[in-house]
Parts: C-alpha cells; sequence; structure tokens
C-alpha cells in the first residue's frame, strides 16, 4: 500500500466507524427529531417520557429504547435524565444478520430481506431490568472511552467485542415479527448510508429527492412530482428511496412536517388547524392522525405536556 493511499485510509477510518457511543445527561426536553442511522438509548438514571411510535410512555432505569433509522422521537425529561446512546451503521448490522443466519441466507440482500421483514417495529422500548442492565454498564462505559479516542481502527475488533457482549443481552428482548402485526411497523426501516457517515446515498437520485422534501415540505408533493424532477420512473424513485433512507418519500415527507409541527406546537401559541396548514397538511384531522402516528400522541396532548413543563420550569 503507497504512503497516499494509507494516509487516506487511516483519514477515512478516523472519519467513520460502523459504532459510536456517548453518555449524556439531560436537563431539557429533546424535541421529536429523527437521524438516519440506527439508535439505542439505555437509560442510566432519572427518567423521561418518552414521544414516538410506540406512544408517549415512561422510561427509567434498566429501560433501552431503540429506533430505526428516519423514526421521530422525542423526551421530556422527569428533573434529569442520563442516558449512554449508541448508533449504528445500518449495513453493519445487516452485515452482522448475515453472518448470524449464513446457514440459511444465500447472500447479503437476502439478509437485508429478511431484517426488513422480521426486524419490523421502527421504535421498541425495552423493559431490561436493572439487574440486566448492570452488566452492560462497563461495556457501555467502555464504548463511550473507545469512541472519545477516536482511533476507530485501531480499536475496530474490541469495540466489536463490546457491541457483541452488548447485542447478546438485549438481543433476545428485541421483538420480531414473521408478519406485520401493527400499523406502525414498516416493510422497511435500514437504510444504506447514515448521515454520520458522512457521504451520500448510491443513487444521486435519492440524495436530491430528499432534498427537495426538506427545501419545502410544505408543498403538495406527489411521488409524480418527485420523479419527474429527478428525472426516474415512480417505481425506480421508490425503490432507490427506500434503499436510501428506509421509507417511502411520502412517508419522510410525512417525518418531515411532523418534526416541523412539533417544534411550532412546543415553542408557539398558534392553533393547531393553523400550524397544521403551515407545515403542509390542509385537513387538521388528518395532521392530528400523521402526527399521532409519528410522535405517539396527539398535537393537543403533546402541546399540553410541553405547556406544562415550561409552567412546571418556570416556577422554580
Amino acid at each position: 500500500m503507497s504512503a497516499s493511499i494509507a494516509h487516506e485510509a487511516t483519514h477515512a477510518a478516523r472519519a467513520f466507524g460502523p459504532i459510536v457511543s456517548q453518555t449524556s445527561t439531560h436537563h431539557e426536553p429533546t424535541p421529536p427529531i429523527a437521524h438516519d442511522f440506527v439508535k439505542l438509548m439505555f437509560v442510566r438514571s432519572g427518567s423521561l417520557i418518552l414521544f414516538s411510535e410506540f406512544g408517549q410512555q415512561p422510561a427509567t432505569l434498566g429501560d433501552v429504547v431503540i429506533l430505526a433509522s428516519n423514526t421521530l422521537c422525542g423526551g421530556e425529561p422527569e428533573g434529569h435524565v442520563t442516558v449512554t446512546t449508541v448508533y449504528l451503521d445500518p449495513d453493519y448490522i445487516i452485515d452482522q444478520v448475515f453472518w448470524q443466519y449464513a446457514a440459511v441466507l444465500s447472500d447479503r440482500l437476502h439478509a437485508q430481506q429478511f431484517a426488513e421483514r422480521f426486524y419490523s417495529e421502527a421504535a421498541q422500548l425495552i423493559r431490561l431490568g436493572e439487574d440486566r442492565a448492570g452488566m452492560l454498564m462497563p461495556w457501555l462505559d467502555e464504548l463511550v472511552a473507545l469512541t472519545i479516542e477516536d482511533r476507530p481502527m485501531e480499536t475496530f475488533h474490541r469495540v466489536q467485542a463490546l457491541w457483541f457482549s452488548v447485542a447478546h443481552v438485549l438481543t433476545p428482548f428485541v421483538t420480531t415479527t414473521p408478519i406485520r402485526e401493527s400499523s406502525t411497523q414498516r416493510e422497511t426501516t435500514w437504510p444504506t448510508q447514515p448521515r454520520r457517515r458522512g457521504f451520500s446515498p448510491l443513487r444521486a437520485e435519492a440524495r436530491r429527492a430528499a432534498e427537495l422534501l426538506r427545501a419545502d415540505p410544505t408543498r403538495r408533493w406527489s411521488v409524480t412530482d418527485l420523479s419527474r424532477e429527478v428525472h426516474l420512473s415512480k417505481s425506480q424513485l421508490g425503490r432507490v428511496f427506500v434503499e436510501a433512507y428506509g421509507k417511502s418519500p411520502i412517508a419522510y415527507l410525512t417525518m418531515l412536517r411532523a418534526e416541523r409541527m412539533a417544534g411550532l406546537l412546543r415553542t408557539t401559541d398558534t392553533p393547531i388547524a393553523v400550524i397544521a396548514r403551515e407545515v403542509g397538511w390542509n385537513d387538521p384531522d388528518f395532521a392530528a392522525r400523521q402526527f399521532r402516528r409519528s410522535i405517539g400522541v396527539t398535537p393537543s396532548h403533546y402541546r399540553a405536556i410541553a405547556r406544562a413543563r415550561a409552567t412546571t420550569t418556570g416556577s422554580r
């Protein structure tokens, strides 16, 4: 390997690792937000109220939240909450699935299809319990330390060993279903390229379509409009977009609007029907249904919780 190639390889390794961890303490609410990577949050102390596709749920010591890519989730700490968050590259997870079931899977594409079918819950809250969670803490602490060290190439095998130890304890509690059992399940939850990786989806057309949706989420987009903009057929666009972002273009647009609506509900006194129109939904009832499906509670309930939190904070 030439010196220049070795330098590039080292730089790329330091720019990206498939497993990244951090521990943080939160006192303020976190608005619903989505990421292009798989996210696991281990509650270490304190408690919070979570909002996501599983609805409104309390989480405390011993609980673990698992979020597929592009899944909205927000939280309201009850005083404070300390969590260790592990971010996983979806491609890395698919590789694990392939090798775990190598005896029955023909190739990596087969592994992706298998994962999409059996791990279809986009948001899960697992009550692991304090004893089991306690087993994980030394491994999680070391994962965080290695992330801070920022030498992913040199520490790659140790990071894998730690993650496998965590996954061994956690995996038996993860919900898997051979058929879709709830309205929140979706056929594809694994995008191919997370934002954290720092380079774009495999198809430029998918990236361009997502940029158009983010730039103008209030527009009454249709797949026909998007396909015309990126010069693909509707079926081609649907396929490459799901491969890149884990959901259809219209589902991605719904996520963007729900995220924006949550922010306006929290920060303004604008009537909910007006906010619905401002984010792109002319029918407030339809907007309420889409918001509840994405965030887990109705817009009015979400606003009431945010106001109660603000009142409590202001009275201290």
